[in-house]
C-alpha cells in the first residue's frame, strides 16, 4: 500500500475517533443531568474540542493532521530525518479531569508519524488520586485482553514501557497506576493499524464503563483537596517529560490545543 493511501486512512479513523468519544462523553453529561457539550475549535492543521461538564470538569479531545519541518536539532531524535526534516503526522490526544475525584483522570493517545520511515504510536494510561484495586484490576484486565488478541507479547512490554515512562524522576513516584504504551511501531501496517484501532475502541468502553460507575457517588473537601494535589503532579509531568507536549510544540502545534491537557485547577503544598 502506497504511503498516501496509509496517511489517508489513518487520518480518517482519527477524525471518526474523535467523533465517537466526544459523543459518549456527552452521552454521560446528558445521563448525569447536564447539557454540556463539546466547543470546538479549528485551526490550520486540525480541530480541538474541550468541554467543561458536571461530569468532566475539563476535557480536551484533539485531532491534528500537520505537515512541516522539524527544528533541525529536534530532528535528530525521530527516526528518518537524518537527510529530510520534513514530516507529515496525524493523531487524537485526550485527557479527561473529572470533577468528582473519585474517578481517575483519563489519557489516550494514537499517532501515525511518517518521515523517510513511517510508525505508530499511542497508549492509554489512568491517574486516579483514590485508591481503587477492583478498578485498577479491570481496567489491566480490559488492556491485557485487547494486547493479547493482538500479540501476546504486547501486553508486557507495554504495559512496562507506560511504567517507566509515565514517571517523574524529579519526585522519584509514578503519575498514576500506568496502563500501556507504545512508539515506532512500524513492522506490518495492516496489523499496526488494526491493533491502533482497537485501542481506541478500547479506550471509549473503559471511559464509558469507569465513569458510568461512579458520576453518581459522592465525595469530600478531603478527596478533592486530595485531587487538586495529584493534578499539579499531571501539570508537572506533562511541562517537564511528555513527549507529545514537545512533539507538537516543536512541529509547529496549535499551543492551545497541545496545552488542553491542563486540569481546570491544581494545588502544590
Amino acid at each position: 500500500m502506497k504511503i498516501k493511501k496509509k496517511q489517508k486512512i489513518a487520518k480518517q479513523w482519527f477524525y471518526e475517533l474523535q467523533k465517537l468519544i466526544c459523543r459518549k462523553i456527552e452521552q454521560l453529561e446528558g445521563e448525569y443531568g447536564s447539557n454540556n457539550k463539546f466547543k470546538k475549535n479549528k485551526w490550520k492543521y486540525g480541530e480541538y474540542r474541550i468541554i467543561k461538564g458536571s461530569v468532566i470538569e475539563k476535557g480536551g479531545v484533539a485531532f491534528s493532521n500537520v505537515i512541516g519541518k522539524f527544528p533541525k536539532d529536534f530532528a535528530k531524535k525521530i527516526p528518518g530525518t537524518k537527510k529530510n526534516n520534513k514530516f507529515w503526522s496525524s493523531g487524537i490526544s485526550v485527557v479527561l479531569h473529572p470533577k468528582n475525584p473519585k474517578i481517575p483522570a483519563m489519557h489516550f493517545n494514537t499517532r501515525f508519524i511518517c518521515t523517510k520511515k513511517n510508525w505508530f504510536g499511542g497508549g492509554i494510561d489512568l491517574t486516579p488520586c483514590l485508591k481503587d484495586n477492583k478498578e485498577k484490576k479491570y481496567f489491566f484486565r480490559e488492556l491485557k485482553k485487547i494486547c493479547d488478541k493482538h500479540n501476546k507479547k504486547y501486553y508486557s512490554k507495554y504495559k512496562k514501557w507506560c511504567e517507566n515512562y509515565f514517571y517523574l524522576s524529579h519526585r522519584k513516584e509514578k503519575r498514576g497506576i500506568g496502563g500501556i504504551f507504545f512508539d515506532y511501531k512500524m513492522n506490518n501496517w495492516e496489523k499496526d493499524f488494526l491493533f491502533v484501532k482497537d485501542v481506541g475502541i478500547t479506550f471509549i468502553n473503559l471511559l464509558d464503563k469507569i465513569v458510568r460507575k461512579k458520576m453518581f457517588l459522592k465525595w469530600t473537601k478531603k478527596n478533592k483537596e486530595i485531587q487538586l494535589l495529584k493534578r499539579g503532579r499531571y501539570v508537572e509531568f506533562n511541562l517537564l517529560y511528555d513527549r507529545g507536549t514537545k512533539f507538537g510544540l516543536n512541529s509547529g502545534g496549535n499551543t492551545n490545543a497541545i496545552l488542553m491537557s491542563m486540569p481546570p485547577n491544581a494545588k502544590w503544598k
